[in-house]
């Protein structure tokens, strides 16, 4: 499980480290740093996959997302006696994205690439930022004897089951993570283990619920224990938790949602279509009738209740369209779900707070409330005082 996530100068995250628990439920009001917070996970594992120069390349590069304010504020700017102006940097320019727990930690350290000349001609992906450290070590905190693979630059070095480092022969390309490409089970079985961990994490962002939405469409019905992220499988993501998953809870789930409704999928020519039978009714109603708030909760049913759960599942803003009402199932369902799978809810609705915490008191959960201001444009951690208030975490040096 993480215990600690760390980010440092993306956009608004200038130094934020951040507890985590079984369930962790991140507020704060618009404009915080939440949806942030959100896509700094996104980018972490989009490392373990090779994608992450490409995602912030898609954001604009790193003039676009790296920390806009000066690199340090000082007690007098603060004060009022001083106006705010900006400073030379006395570091290089680092955006740096990391996770620890009891077993293992990461860290990525992107900075600017060194210009390339092809011949006469400069190359067209000079502004594409490179990673220029990677660490992975034991435990919940880096220490120089709890390094277990080692980037800097090119050059890898992994420790080996005997304890001895090995020295990678070829060199590292730039825009490659250590994770996809020194992914070795003999040589970096940690690398393997840390890559696979990463790769199983699951992120719900906006399903769609509009009338062209996928999950209100018959499509080919196969086993899916993964709904996807546009939840265009939803049918076949409920009827396998029917009949290899919790078939209870899932009927509970709908029931508390809906009092006296339940789902059925009907099957035709391998075609898989939802079907909610409501009390009063004499014929189901099919996923194009259903509202926008009745189809996204029974969407975050599919997703919550999978029957292969992974490491760590984040839900971003998951109240969206719902009425009120639902929000007390929805958090009994993920609380339900944080027992099987690591789970952070980013929430801007009081309500579903709230709920989450009632219901993690009531099951005896681990759950860490995060909640986000801004200060000077900078996110901070409410109700944190200094550093001593934060949990311990150290950067690979360059």
């Amino acid at each position: 499980m993480i215990t600690t996530l760390a980010v440092e100068n993306y956009r608004s995250l200038r130094k934020l480290i951040v507890p985590l628990g079984r369930l962790t439920v991140v507020t704060g009001a618009n404009g915080t740093g939440k949806s942030s917070l959100y896509r700094a996970l996104r980018l972490l594992a989009d490392t373990s996959r090779g994608g992450a120069v490409a995602a912030l390349a898609r954001e604009g590069g790193l003039p676009s997302t790296l920390w806009a304010g000066p690199e340090n504020i000082s007690r007098a700017v603060k004060e009022g006696r001083h106006p705010l102006q900006g400073t030379l940097r006395s570091g290089p320019v680092s955006l740096r994205l990391g996770f620890a727990g009891d077993d293992f930690g990461y860290a990525v350290d992107f900075g600017h690439p060194v210009p390339v000349n092809n011949g006469s001609t400069p190359s067209l992906f000079n502004l594409d930022p490179e990673i220029k450290r990677e660490s992975t070590w034991a435990g919940p905190v880096l220490r120089p004897a709890a390094l277990l693979s080692d980037r800097s630059g090119p050059a890898v070095r992994t420790r080996t089951a005997k304890g001895d480092w090995h020295r990678s022969t070829g060199e590292l390309r730039p825009y490659d993570s250590m994770l996809s490409e020194f992914a070795d089970p003999q040589l970096a079985p940690d690398l393997l283990s840390m890559r696979e961990r990463i790769r199983s994490w699951r992120f719900y962002d906006h399903v769609r619920t509009d009338a062209e939405a996928p999950a209100r469409s018959a499509r080919i019905g196969t086993r899916t224990p993964v709904m996807s992220a546009d939840g265009s499988d939803l049918p076949a993501a409920l009827q396998t938790i029917r009949e290899t998953g919790d078939a209870e809870t899932l009927d509970e789930a709908v029931d508390a949602a809906f009092p006296g409704s339940r789902i059925a999928v009907d099957s035709r020519d391998g075609r898989f279509a939802l079907q909610l039978h409501q009390k009063g009714l004499l014929r189901p109603l099919e996923a194009a009738e259903l509202s926008d708030g009745t189809l996204r909760y029974l969407l975050w049913v599919a997703a919550l209740l999978t029957p292969r759960p992974p490491s760590l599942m984040v839900l971003n803003e998951p109240e969206a369209s719902l009425h009120p009402d639902l929000l007390a199932p929805l958090a009994d369902l993920i609380v339900t779900a944080s027992r099987d799978t690591q789970t952070l809810v980013v929430t801007h609705a009081t309500p579903l707070a709230e709920a989450l915490d009632a219901g993690g008191r009531r099951r005896r959960t681990d759950l860490r409330k995060v909640e986000l201001i801004k200060e000077w444009g900078e996110t901070k951690v409410a109700g944190r005082e200094g550093p001593l208030d934060e949990p311990l975490w150290y950067w690979p040096k360059r």
